[in-house]
């Protein structure tokens, strides 16, 4: 999917449509998790859907929930959505800032390179 290590650097037209593609596969998966949060707290806990909308984002946002859940499922629930939503939300940013540091670390290795063929260079002019 990404240049290799002696390629050049992916044009910008090339780079946006990852950027394009990373931050779509990023906001369907947010949209999946919350979907399923707003699921088990609608079933399990028996709220409204727009109450467990708001649960499900505040708990996917890393702001902690606002229902304090009354039934053993129902913590359960919470318990494991939480555990889920911490270790999504990594995942998410990762594949949203792929593209990014895929770039970035890229520029920096043909600079490098670059150096070293121009160091390499003048030290066989000098002999």
């Amino acid at each position: 999917m990404y240049e290799r290590l002696h390629q050049r650097l992916a044009s910008p037209e090339v780079f946006r449509r990852r950027l394009v593609q990373s931050g779509i596969v990023g906001i369907v998966m947010v949209a999946i998790s919350l979907v399923v949060g707003m699921a088990g707290y609608h079933w399990i806990e028996s709220l409204d859907w727009l109450d467990s909308f708001l649960n499900a984002a505040m708990i996917l946002s890393g702001m902690g929930p606002l229902h304090t859940p009354d039934t053993t499922a129902g913590k359960l629930f919470a318990g494991i959505y939480a555990l889920y939503s911490g270790f999504a939300v990594l995942v998410i940013a990762a594949i949203a800032f792929a593209p990014v540091v895929h770039r970035v670390l890229h520029r920096f290795h043909i600079e490098e390179d670059e150096a070293d063929e121009k160091g390499a260079a003048k030290g066989k002019r000098k002999k």
